[in-house]
């Protein structure tokens, strides 16, 4: 299959390009890779590299531009679509809820609608889990109601009743995933982790909203990079699928063991004023992923230490801004 990846120069775009690329099983399913991404703030060529570039077509065009989506979808012909490009961070859409609504919702409307006109053969949709909103108790299943709190999860639910819509009423073969918190090489520092690993270096105070109690589940990105590849494969049309290794942790937990790995004191964590509409808690059922021959292979204390160690061989994936809240 000839797929077009969006977002593919991003933090899971880039992890998943070069995933598809090294394991060779995986490889034979795609004939001809072409990766669009707008190289916004946190999109960088070097999350892909050398090697992959030379391996992959690359167009530098923002998805909110139609005309030229449409050029892509002209000349190149493919035959399905991995959708991840979007805006992610949610504190950026507190500020910024308008950048939220053009990239995540009509970049994603231009994508169904050139993918209909196309006839697109196969249409994933990278959601999240913030759609749920906050579970209390137990785990949010795929039929689950939306109760996103944030413009940013917002935006993502939005975006996903597209997709859902253009399935029901063209008969687009989409599929939807819904992944939980990832970390990984290349994420931009202004997420928690690689923000953390960046402040620390430098001995800044790392800021923790609230207390610290909020509690988020942990994927490492590798493992985010199969399951997609395999609901992009093997999903049921029209269907949503959880991604979770289910280890979740508090943010303070995180935090700490950040610190410890680094060798640093904790006197560098500063509790700041918690953002508005925090979730305090994100937790799904995985069931139905692992139904398909799914299952996680990274321990949250073994990724996140791979993790710190990448960051350290490759200081320059943190110097770049990173936002003080």
């Amino acid at each position: 299959m000839k797929v077009l990846i969006t977002g593919g120069a991003g933090f899971i775009g880039s992890n998943y390009v070069s995933f598809i690329l090294n394991d060779s099983a995986v490889r034979d399913f795609y004939d001809e890779i072409i990766v669009v991404d707008a190289l916004t703030y946190a999109g960088d060529l070097r999350n892909l590299g050398e090697d992959i570039l030379r391996e992959v077509t690359f167009y530098r065009v923002d998805i909110t531009n139609k005309h030229l989506l449409e050029r892509i979808f002209r000349r190149e012909s493919p035959d399905g679509i991995i959708h991840f490009a979007a805006e992610t961070h949610v504190d950026n859409s507190i500020k910024q809820p308008e950048v939220f609504l053009r990239t995540n919702v009509v970049g994603t409307f231009n994508l169904l609608e050139l993918s209909r006109r196309f006839n697109i053969k196969r249409f994933l949709y990278v959601s999240t889990d913030e759609v749920y909103g906050t579970i209390t108790e137990g785990y949010a299943t795929e039929d689950q109601r939306f109760n996103p709190s944030s413009p940013y999860s917002a935006s993502k639910a939005a975006a996903e009743m597209f997709v859902n819509a253009y399935n029901v009423t063209y008969g687009l073969e989409t599929v939807v995933v819904r992944p939980s918190n990832n970390y990984g090489p290349r994420q931009y520092p202004e997420k928690l982790i690689p923000k953390t690993i960046k402040r620390a270096l430098e001995n800044k105070y790392v800021p923790v909203h609230g207390d610290g109690s909020a509690v988020r589940d942990w994927t490492f990105v590798e493992d985010t990079c199969k399951a997609i590849h395999l609901v992009f494969e093997k999903g049921d049309v029209g269907e949503a699928y959880n991604i979770t290794s289910n280890q979740e942790r508090k943010v303070i937990d995180v935090v700490r063991n950040i610190l410890e790995i680094l060798d640093k004191p904790l006197s560098l964590i500063k509790y700041v004023e918690d953002r508005p509409g925090q979730d305090k808690r994100y937790a799904m059922d995985a069931s139905k992923i692992r139904s398909l021959g799914w299952k996680p292979r990274w321990k949250f204390e073994d990724g996140l230490n791979y993790t710190v160690r990448w960051y350290l061989k490759n200081r320059w994936a943190l110097k770049k801004k990173d936002e003080v809240l």
